[in-house]
C-alpha cells in the first residue's frame, strides 16, 4: 500500500471555492464520464439532495458529481451551479437537447462562524467547477472546510478550528481516495488511538474538555440542534455496483467513529457519498479496509491543516 496525490486518481476533478472573510465554501468532486455511486447518512440533521437516486432500487446508475458545502440547507443551492457548468459542458442525460447531470450533495453548519447569512450559491458552485480544472487541491481552511468547527457540545465559546482534508492510496492498480469536512460536535482524534486532535477547550484555564466525559458527567449540551456534521467522499476505481457502492459508504463510517467522539449524534447530519469509475475489478473487503485508511488519514489532515480563525483556535496553535 503506497500513499497516492488525490490529484492522481485522474477519472475526478476536484476544485474548492470559498469566501474567507464570511466563513463559508464549498468542494466539487466531478465525474466527467459518470460515476457509480452510493451514500450512508449517519446523522440525525441532515441536509442533503438527490440521495434518494443512489438507492439501488431506483433507475440512475451513473451521477456526473458531489457537491460537499457549507450553509446548511441554503447550501444546497451551489449544486445549481455545478449542474450549469455541467450541462454547458453536454455532460449529463441528454434529453431532447437538454444535457441533465445528476449531482448529489451534503452540507454542513457553519452559520455560526464568520456571517451567519452568507452560504455557498450557485456563483460560488460554478467556480469551484472552474477551480477544478487546475488540478491543484489544497487543505484546510478551504472549500466546505472554510468555516468548520469542532467540539462545540458546549457552544461555539469552547470550539476549535478544523477544516477540510484529503488522502489517497494505492494497492496494485486498486485506488481508493478521501475528501472530508469535519464539523463534528464532538472530538477528533488520531484513530484508535487517544491522541486528540481538536475538541472542546477551555479557552480560560488553557486545557482541553473530553465531551464524552463531560456528558456523561452531567454537563448539559449546549449545542443546538443541526450546527455541525461532518460529510465526506470516497474515491475509487473499483468496479462495483450501485449496491457495493453503497456498502461502502456504510463500511467507511468506521472512520468516522474511529475519530470523532461522540459522532453521528441527533445535532450532526454526518455523511459519506461514494464515487466509482468501476473501472479496475477489485475484492470489495479490501476496498473497505483502504476506505477507512483513507478516511481516517483524511479527517487527521482536516484537523492538522486547519488555521485558527473566527476567534477559534486550530491544532497547530494550541495542540
Amino acid at each position: 500500500m503506497k500513499e497516492i496525490p488525490i490529484q492522481a486518481m485522474h477519472q475526478f476533478q476536484i476544485g474548492h471555492a470559498h469566501d474567507l472573510e464570511k466563513g463559508t465554501g464549498c468542494t466539487v468532486i466531478l465525474a466527467k464520464d459518470g460515476a457509480v455511486a452510493g451514500v450512508d447518512v449517519r446523522g440525525g440533521g441532515p441536509a442533503t439532495r438527490e440521495t434518494d437516486l443512489l438507492n439501488p432500487k431506483n433507475t440512475v446508475q451513473q451521477i456526473h458529481a458531489v457537491t460537499l458545502s457549507g450553509g446548511s440547507a441554503f447550501g444546497l443551492e451551489a449544486s445549481s451551479g455545478v449542474m450549469q457548468y455541467l450541462s454547458e459542458r453536454k455532460i449529463g442525460f441528454d434529453l431532447k437537447g437538454i444535457y441533465i447531470p445528476i449531482v448529489c450533495q451534503a452540507s454542513l453548519f457553519d452559520c455560526g462562524l464568520g456571517d451567519p447569512k452568507a452560504f455557498p450559491d450557485k456563483a460560488m458552485g460554478y467556480q469551484a467547477c472552474l477551480a477544478s480544472e487546475k488540478e491543484e487541491i489544497s487543505e484546510g481552511n478551504v472549500g466546505a472546510g472554510c468555516g468548520a468547527s469542532v467540539g462545540k457540545a458546549f457552544g461555539f465559546d469552547s470550539a476549535m478550528k478544523t477544516g477540510l482534508g484529503c488522502y489517497a492510496m494505492q494497492v496494485g492498480e486498486i485506488q481508493v481516495g478521501a475528501i472530508v469536512a469535519v464539523n463534528a460536535c464532538g472530538d477528533v482524534y488520531q484513530a484508535n488511538s487517544t491522541k486528540r486532535l481538536a475538541g472542546a477547550y477551555n479557552y480560560h484555564e488553557h486545557k482541553a474538555i473530553d465531551t464524552v466525559e463531560a456528558l456523561l458527567a452531567g454537563i448539559e449540551s449546549q449545542s443546538n440542534p443541526h450546527q455541525n456534521t461532518t460529510i465526506g467522499c470516497i474515491l475509487t476505481n473499483a468496479k462495483f455496483d450501485k449496491a457495493q457502492m453503497n456498502k461502502l459508504a456504510s463500511i467507511s463510517h468506521n472512520a468516522y467513529a474511529h475519530c470523532i467522539h461522540p459522532v453521528a449524534t441527533s445535532n450532526d447530519g454526518d455523511t459519506i457519498f461514494t464515487m466509482s469509475s468501476a473501472t479496475v475489478a477489485a475484492d470489495p473487503d479490501i476496498v473497505g479496509i483502504m476506505a477507512v485508511k483513507a478516511m481516517e488519514k483524511a479527517i487527521e489532515h482536516a484537523a492538522k491543516k486547519a488555521q485558527s480563525a473566527f476567534g477559534l483556535s486550530s491544532y497547530a496553535d494550541l495542540l
